[in-house]
């Protein structure tokens, strides 16, 4: 069981750094200053998607970290 517990936690950690990487920025940075922001190129299908597989993968992850400091 903590075998299983530690493969399932190791998984969902390369996951979910994989998942936040992916995320488009929110912010314009630099680019704002020189009116070359990308204000109407959005993607909301895939951005809706990707907002739900981190969320499913961070709840993953922080109930096998939970059962591992309570079961070892």
């Amino acid at each position: 069981m903590k075998i299983f517990l530690l493969i399932v936690e190791a998984f969902t950690a390369v996951a979910l750094i994989i998942a936040v990487l992916l995320h488009s920025a929110k912010g314009e940075g630099l680019s704002g200053i020189g009116g070359q922001a990308n204000i109407f190129n959005s993607q909301k299908g895939l951005e809706a998607g990707l907002n739900k597989a981190t969320w499913t993968l961070a709840a993953i992850f922080m109930i096998c970290a939970i059962l591992l400091s309570i079961l070892f």
